[in-house]
């Protein structure tokens, strides 16, 4: 008999914990992006991650759950502690952030269109390639926003950041 899967998520009175893993997709020197059709901002595909899961693979299963096809997890390229509000909770999210092939095969589109869509949950996620520079993550929305700038940074160790919003404390 298999456990339950239990995602390292759990809400505090007005405030949230995540335990996220994320992928960052580059083909052309463009990033993967994804939202739920109903949000306003773009984020890095990827997912939480489950008690007694290794976050690189925890990235892999969100990848083959929401992609349809395996990716190749890498590097690990940003650990992120975010403190930022949105829907009116207060959130407290560490997010593992790895370099993330994906086969030719996955859909490539270079005009900003839609290039994949998925059922997770009860969210219909939305897909797609936009330009990896700050300017245009920023005309997106993307979060979180301190990675704007720094999706096409050469690999090297894994960079800290540590990133509070104003009145998320």
């Amino acid at each position: 008999m298999t456990e339950p899967r239990m995602m390292i998520s759990y809400t505090s009175g007005a405030a949230r914990f995540n335990f996220r893993a994320a992928g960052i997709a580059l083909r052309q020197r463009h990033v993967l992006v994804h939202r739920a059709q109903w949000d306003s901002h773009w984020s890095l595909p990827g997912g939480r991650v489950e008690m007694g899961e290794q976050s690189a693979l925890a990235l892999g299963r969100e990848v083959e759950e929401e992609l349809g096809v395996a990716g190749d997890v890498g590097a690990l390229r940003f650990i992120m502690e975010n403190f930022f509000s949105y829907n009116g909770t207060r959130f407290h999210e560490l997010g593992f952030y790895y370099a993330l092939g994906l086969p030719e095969r996955f859909p490539f589109r270079d005009d900003g269109a839609i290039c994949h869509t998925c059922t997770d949950g009860q969210a219909e996620l939305e897909f797609k390639w936009v330009p990896a520079e700050a300017q245009t993550l920023e005309a997106i929305g993307f979060q979180p926003a301190r990675l704007r700038g720094r999706l096409l940074d050469p690999l090297g160790d894994p960079v800290h950041i540590v990133h509070a919003e104003e009145g998320a404390r």
